[in-house]
């Protein structure tokens, strides 16, 4: 039986009381299972959930707020920029957002200001959200973050400042710019320039600070970047600025649309990738591979992020110690880097 055919005997929608005769517990354990709470045997609780399963049984939410207090509802904040990165984490949240059992409500920003913030936080704390997950790591988002949290409500930050937002999430941005410095630096390449994301971004100075560590740590003086806006045209411009060099023989971008825009630059300056310059980029969008040549980048796990971002939120809401924040990035080596050429950039 599934949840679109109830069977209750009379035609009538399944209450609790069905899910408790069928299951063969009392009202209270089904109420324990429907909110989630715990100290319940692991055989009686697939009980209740296949009772469940099997009458169709939809809470009534509304009454269930009366009862526990909580709405059983989150918040998730985006923007309209139609970036890889942030709209698949966004994707993921809902999905696992929904899979914890909340309903969730979302709304995407046209413009990243902090009034812009505030006013979609007001909106969802007037729906009585539990908790928002804010997937947009300015520093005017993060500040506005920090309102909601002295008024009760938690909120978590997709890729934020842990020293400025007291939940945040996300992939370990230094440690995988980190390793895509290092990797061009292990292959030869010494004069190497960062392409960065705009520096109001929390992710963009992480990735600045890898690149800068790992120039540091082998013993060179880091290039001057060249900052860009994430999107293909700045990494475009950028790429202009960069053919010009005659010195550069690698370039780490901050992600992998800047990357494209650059590698029409490079192609278009005559500047060949990777005989004459290397490129690495970070995200690994899926037109990664097919792109000419294939993109070496870094492989950000986003499902992984969405599915912390609700365990950290759950364990914010419940007064829970913190699940671990960060994720490991994993280097995806393909053609655009390479040894440079003797002597090129020497």
């Amino acid at each position: 039986m599934t949840a679109t055919s109830p069977r209750t005997g009379n035609g009538r929608a399944p209450v609790m009381a069905d899910v408790a005769r069928l299951a063969g517990v009392s009202h209270q354990t089904v109420s324990r299972v429907v909110n989630g709470q715990g100290n319940l045997r692991p055989e009686t609780r697939e009980r209740v959930e296949e009772a469940i399963r099997q009458l169709g049984y939809r809470p009534n939410t509304a009454a269930r707020s009366l009862v526990t207090r909580r709405s059983g509802t989150i918040g998730v904040i985006g923007s309209k920029s139609g970036f890889w990165g942030p709209s698949t984490v966004h994707r993921t949240i809902q999905a696992a957002g929904r899979a914890a059992g909340y309903f969730v409500s979302s709304t995407n920003l046209q413009s990243l200001t902090r009034a812009e913030f505030a006013d979609a936080m007001n909106h969802l704390r007037d729906q009585h959200v539990e908790g928002i997950v804010l997937i947009a790591a300015t520093d005017d988002a993060v500040e506005a973050a920090r309102t909601q949290v002295d008024q009760g409500i938690p909120v978590v930050v997709v890729e934020g400042d842990e020293d400025k937002a007291e939940w945040t999430v996300g992939v370990d941005q230094v440690a995988g710019a980190e390793e895509a410095t290092r990797h061009l630096l292990d292959l030869g390449h010494t004069e190497v320039v960062h392409v960065a994301g705009p520096s109001s971004w929390t992710e963009a100075r992480a990735r600045l600070r890898g690149y800068r560590n790992a120039m540091f740590a082998a013993g060179l003086r880091p290039s001057r970047q060249v900052e860009g806006d994430w999107s293909a045209a700045s990494g475009y411009d950028a790429g202009l600025a960069i053919a010009a060099r005659a010195d550069v023989t690698g370039v780490f971008c901050a992600n992998d649309q800047m990357a494209l825009g650059l590698l029409r630059a490079l192609s278009e300056s005559g500047r060949s990738v990777p005989h004459d310059i290397s490129v690495v980029g970070f995200d690994d969008i899926p037109e990664a591979p097919y792109l000419i040549p294939p993109l070496t980048t870094v492989r950000q796990d986003f499902a992984a992020v969405g599915q912390r971002a609700i365990e950290i939120l759950r364990a914010a809401i419940a007064g829970e110690p913190t699940p671990p924040r960060l994720i490991s990035p994993e280097l995806v080596v393909r053609a655009s880097s390479a040894a440079p050429v003797e002597g090129r950039g020497r």
